[in-house]
């Protein structure tokens, strides 16, 4: 069985005008424990929309979503989420931005609490736990929000763009970053992207998705081995499977 199953999928939403608009067509998905699955598609094909439904934010309009043989049927603790904007509470410190969905949880604080020194220690920011948003880079800041989404121990973490408003030269060390933090942690991560070389470089496999209804085009293997680095994007193999997803997505449409 695996970890997260969709079967038949769609999701239909209803306009101000009470028009339907179709975002999600069929969507039929497996992915297994400690997976790591990469996105992409044009803009507006319903990948946000497919990771809401995952979380338990969203309702599908008809198929079925589970998680470990459980029917997804609105939010769950199982999962923690990282949006393209961090999020974090101004005036709350690196450490206590950590510890929020403990707290919103009711944890217990014995547990949370040296779990969130360690996870700030795994990414780097030991000397900021008393630093508060503003003054942390934009890097900085998306570290602590994928620490406070696994804060819980989660089982999945989904990702929705996460590096997408970061400058190139820091979103390639969050790529470098997120990689370790996932070899770590061996977590079930749901990756969605823009920049075909990050799903490539990230993913175990890439889902490629259709314009809107969202379909899936295919399902891509990243045979290449780990841990990769930043000279990986240029060995053959991987240049390759960017092409291969670069000409689907000319033929079902363009990304952004």
């Amino acid at each position: 069985m695996s970890y997260i199953t969709v079967s038949g999928l769609n999701k239909v939403y209803i306009t101000s005008n009470r028009e339907p608009v179709n975002a999600l067509d069929d969507i039929n998905l497996e992915i297994e424990e400690g997976e790591f699955v990469s996105v992409v598609g044009p803009s507006g094909c319903g990948k946000s929309t497919l990771l809401k439904i995952l979380s338990g934010l969203l309702s599908m309009t008809s198929g079925t979503a589970s998680f470990m043989g459980k029917t997804i049927t609105g939010p769950h603790s199982d999962v923690g989420i990282v949006f393209q904007d961090p999020i974090l509470l101004p005036w709350r410190t690196v450490l206590n931005n950590t510890l929020l969905p403990a707290e919103i949880m009711g944890l217990d604080p014995k547990i949370t609490h040296p779990r969130a020194h360690d996870l700030i220690k795994l990414v780097g920011l030991e000397e900021f736990e008393n630093v508060y948003p503003g003054e942390l880079s934009g890097g900085m800041r998306q570290r602590n929000a994928i620490i406070r989404a696994l804060i819980h121990d989660p089982a999945v973490l989904l990702m929705d763009e996460p590096f997408g408003a970061l400058d190139a030269m820091t979103r390639e060390q969050m790529n470098m970053e997120l990689q370790r933090i996932w070899l770590d942690s061996k977590k079930t991560v749901f990756f969605i992207t823009h920049s075909i070389p990050e799903a490539v470089f990230l993913g175990d496999r890439v889902v490629v998705m259709t314009p809107r209804p969202g379909k899936i085009a295919e399902i891509i293997d990243v045979e290449i081995p780990r841990p990769r680095n930043l000279s990986t994007m240029g060995d053959e193999k991987f240049v390759a499977l960017t092409q291969r997803i670069r000409s689907l997505l000319y033929v079902e449409g363009s990304l952004d």
